[in-house]
């Protein structure tokens, strides 16, 4: 059996956090979720399996999800990042490469096929 893809999803909502989760899992992605960027930072230490980051912008603890996604792209640059904010995206700030941006409201199956293309 070929183990499924591990998502990383970053959210400090706690509603939000399930939700995405649940989406993720649904369409058959293994889920790790975290309330903070500093937790995130520590599974990435010790989860190579990592494949794809999901993360909110505003969050608690002085790193938000624009500087997480910035330190995965010079820590772990296989990893794919995701961005979803319920603002637009802020002027001037350049977003991690190979990075995608989702407004929430997202629509589900924008973000699973984006989730599904990174992960093939």
């Amino acid at each position: 059996m070929t183990p499924k893809p591990v998502v990383l999803v970053v959210e400090d909502e706690p509603l939000l956090r399930l939700f995405a989760t649940d989406m993720i899992e649904d369409a058959g992605f293994q889920v790790i979720d975290v309330a903070n960027s500093a937790e995130a930072i520590l599974v990435l230490e010790t989860r190579p399996d990592v494949r794809i980051v999901f993360t909110d912008v505003d969050m608690p603890g002085g790193i938000d999800g624009i500087k997480l996604g910035a330190c995965i792209r010079d820590r772990w640059p296989p990893i794919e990042i995701i961005i979803t904010s319920g603002k637009p995206w802020p002027i001037g700030i350049k977003a991690p490469e190979r990075s995608v941006f989702f407004s929430k409201p997202y629509r589900q199956d924008r973000v699973i096929e984006t989730i599904q293309r990174m992960a093939a």
